[in-house]
């Protein structure tokens, strides 16, 4: 996207001068690199540091996307097109350059297949300019490229065939605002991170992982998606298939065409939504960057115990239902063959949760439950016996959304948090939101600025006794005592 700045600013960082703009009283750095381009021999490979520059290098224009197919999420005709390997970078919006503010760092979605920072859905300029904060949007590699487990196929070594890319990437973002924001007028000492999604699912990875400890002080966690996380055996075995796809041996990636392998990928997604409990994209757990799964690492009492934010969508599998994909139980043949895979014996005892099942209501809860409600109720009985913890089931609801029968589905509370509905997404949701936002979005954007700054009020902490909930309406906010509690007890024990 051509951008034609008001005024320049330059950021002293680190490792050089940045010139970036100032735009409606935000200045604003696109395309900052964090690491080095995972091209070539890098390929594959953990991030490499960045080398120092001399003089000053603009940070104008948005860097490539990350190597993807078509979503509607970047759909507008003002978000970024290019896509390239050379995606790793990330976007500063900062209200203050001579502050000290509190950092937000958002880690966009996509099922680890598709999404970026650069997004306009993700637009970081009004949550800064509103909250008096710093935004940073990171784009980490996805795809084949980083969201595909190949480390069965390397040395050993650290950084060859290195497990978890895309974590490693969004550590290396949080590396480089740790030592740089200062620059831009953050304080790295209040840095919150906040995804949705994977960008989600990364967040609660994030807890899970020691070597993130000291770069982040708060977490917001909007609709993850845990079983995107699998173990290495797992991994192995749909590496070993990629291979066999490909046609090539492991030496020979690193010189292969990306549609190549992305083509290799894309079918043993296809197969593993058959065979499997888990997708073929996702994070690894039962490695030394994550030892244990998020909910195990709670239950242990390995997680960075930082205040969280973390909740659902009340319709989280509406949208997908419309195209019946079989990695997602939303039909009668998706859910009995998602019993055949998993928990056979309590197939009867979980669909009693669903008294009206097989209707369309009752296999779109069904859907929400398995990737997005169930996992993240018991992350949620876990997690907060070691960490103060807020809970939220958001049910606000627009015309359009009704009127195409999905309800509250999964990331229409992005437009409200981020108040993008400027957007192309933003505009379908709410075409009026440019001129008068919507009040649950007051409400939702003021009460993660709130959090961020540490000073949250009027929201009681969830425990698994109580689990206290904020019920996100459009009108107002309610709490309730285990909303969902007859579907929550039936999937007990199961994750």
């Amino acid at each position: 996207m051509s951008v034609v700045a008001e005024h320049s600013t330059i950021a002293h960082t680190s490792l050089g001068r940045l010139r970036g703009t100032l735009e409606s009283g935000v200045s604003v750095w696109r395309g900052v690199p964090y690491a080095q381009q995972p091209l070539g021999d890098l390929r594959f490979r953990a991030p490499q540091p960045l080398r120092p520059w001399s003089g000053i290098r603009d940070a104008v224009e948005h860097g490539p996307l990350p190597l993807q197919g078509r979503s509607f999420v970047g759909g507008g005709r003002d978000d970024p097109k290019v896509r390239d390997e050379a995606c790793l970078t990330l976007t500063v919006w900062s209200p203050d350059t001579g502050g000290a503010l509190p950092v937000m760092v958002w880690i966009p979605g996509g099922a680890f297949v598709y999404g970026a920072g650069q997004f306009q859905l993700y637009n970081g300029s009004r949550l800064a300019a509103n909250g008096n904060v710093v935004v940073v949007n990171v784009t980490y590699r996805i795809g084949v490229f980083g969201g595909f487990e190949l480390s069965a196929l390397g040395d050993g070594a650290d950084d060859d065939f290195a497990d978890n890319l895309c974590l490693r990437d969004q550590m290396a973002a949080l590396r480089w605002v740790r030592d740089n924001i200062a620059a831009f007028g953050g304080d790295p000492r209040r840095v919150t991170v906040f995804g949705e999604s994977a960008g989600a699912t990364s967040v609660l990875a994030l807890l899970a992982t020691p070597a993130a400890e000291g770069l982040f002080a708060r977490a917001i966690a909007q609709s993850p998606a845990l079983p995107l996380i699998a173990d290495r055996e797992i991994r192995a075995d749909q590496a070993r298939r990629f291979l066999e796809l490909v046609g090539a041996d492991a030496s020979e990636l690193r010189g292969l065409p990306q549609r190549r392998l992305r083509r290799a990928a894309g079918q043993v997604q296809l197969e593993s939504a058959q065979r499997t409990p888990t997708l073929a994209y996702g994070l690894t757990h039962g490695t030394d960057l994550l030892p244990r799964h998020p909910i195990e690492a709670a239950r242990a009492g390995q997680v960075l115990a930082v205040p969280l934010i973390i909740g659902t969508n009340s319709h989280e599998a509406s949208m997908f239902a419309w195209g019946k994909p079989p990695m997602l139980p939303t039909t009668v043949a998706g859910v009995e063959s998602y019993f055949r895979r998993n928990h056979a014996d309590a197939r009867d005892r979980v669909l009693a949760a669903y008294p009206a099942f097989p209707r369309r209501r009752a296999l779109i809860a069904f859907g929400s439950d398995v990737m997005f409600g169930a996992p993240t109720w018991a992350f949620n009985d876990a997690y907060s016996a070691h960490a103060p913890t807020h809970v939220y089931r958001f049910d606000h609801t627009t015309w359009t959304l009704r009127a195409l029968g999905l309800g509250a589905t999964h990331g229409s509370e992005i437009v409200h948090v981020h108040h993008s509905y400027s957007s192309y997404l933003g505009r379908k949701l709410h075409p009026l939101g440019r001129h008068l936002p919507p009040s649950v979005g007051r409400r939702m954007q003021r009460t993660w600025l709130d959090f961020a700054r540490a000073e949250i009020a009027d929201w009681p902490f969830y425990d698994s006794h109580h689990r206290l909930t904020r019920v996100i309406r459009s009108t107002r906010d309610t709490t309730v005592a285990d909303p969902d509690a007859l579907r929550r007890a039936a999937w007990e024990g199961l994750y």
